[in-house]
């Protein structure tokens, strides 16, 4: 769905998106899209993405690249990111959205499934910045995005693996923006609140789990993926210069 703000300096820019093959990844590949941003995207899930980059290619002009990466892999990711400026030029905007937040309980988690959920949900984030750090220097210009979650702020009690990664992310946001703002490169977070994806309705969601939410939130409608597009066009154009550092709280006022 094409976001109504439109961001000429978006247009033409190289953009890559990790995850972006379904649910908010999804949305944001179609957003940038939108905006004429020559896209790439790393997803591990093939069928999903292919479907993605074949509809998006035929509903507008700049057809995305799709890359298959498991991020876990780091050598596989620097690969991808090569690839993609290969066809793209270096990259100005990165959204770090890739994440996984399957449920577990404290009791269960061994080290082999702890290092396995670092490894998806912050290593990567790391990762593909450094990857990408080289390119937005040489062009004085940059903005990074890193998806955390509000989960970890409201005390989640059945995914502490993932609650880490994500508090963990918000120190990788900041040190990054440090070290990166002298050369004109912004690094942000944006932390969903609970976001409607088609895993989310498969795997946990409840009409009563959803109504309790939603009467908690000071918007009380569903937040759908559409809704991080916004955020995160703002934060990669030039309307948020001078705004490095911070994170983005878009839950619908629930906290």
């Amino acid at each position: 769905m094409p976001h109504p703000a439109r961001y000429a300096d978006l247009e033409g820019a190289a953009v890559l998106i990790t995850g972006g093959g379904s649910g908010i990844g999804a949305a944001l590949t179609e957003g940038f899209v939108a905006q004429g941003a020559r896209v790439a995207f790393l997803d591990i899930a093939e069928e999903p993405s292919e479907a993605l980059r074949d509809r998006l290619g035929r509903a507008y002009s700049s057809r995305p690249l799709f890359i298959r990466c498991d991020l876990r892999d780091i050598d596989a990711l620097k690969a991808a990111v090569a690839k993609a400026e290969a066809a793209h030029g270096a990259a100005t905007v990165l959204v770090n959205n890739a994440g996984w937040d399957d449920r577990h309980d404290m009791a269960e988690v061994t080290v082999e499934y702890w290092d396995n959920n670092q490894a998806i949900n912050l290593r990567p984030q790391f990762f593909t910045a450094q990857a990408v750090a080289s390119g937005m220097r040489a062009a004085g210009r940059g903005s990074i995005i890193n998806f955390t979650s509000t989960s970890f702020m409201i005390n989640h009690p059945d995914l502490p693996a993932y609650t880490a990664a994500k508090a963990g992310i918000i120190g990788l946001t900041k040190g990054l923006a440090g070290k990166l703002g002298p050369w004109g490169i912004r690094v942000n977070a944006v932390a969903p609140g609970w976001v409607m994806t088609e895993r989310q309705r498969q795997l946990w969601v409840t009409e009563e789990s959803i109504a309790a939410h939603v009467a908690r939130q000071c918007i009380r409608e569903e937040m759908q993926p559409e809704d991080m597009v916004g955020p995160c066009l703002f934060l990669a154009s030039d309307a948020s210069r001078m705004l490095t550092a911070q994170t983005m709280i878009v839950d619908g006022g629930f906290l």
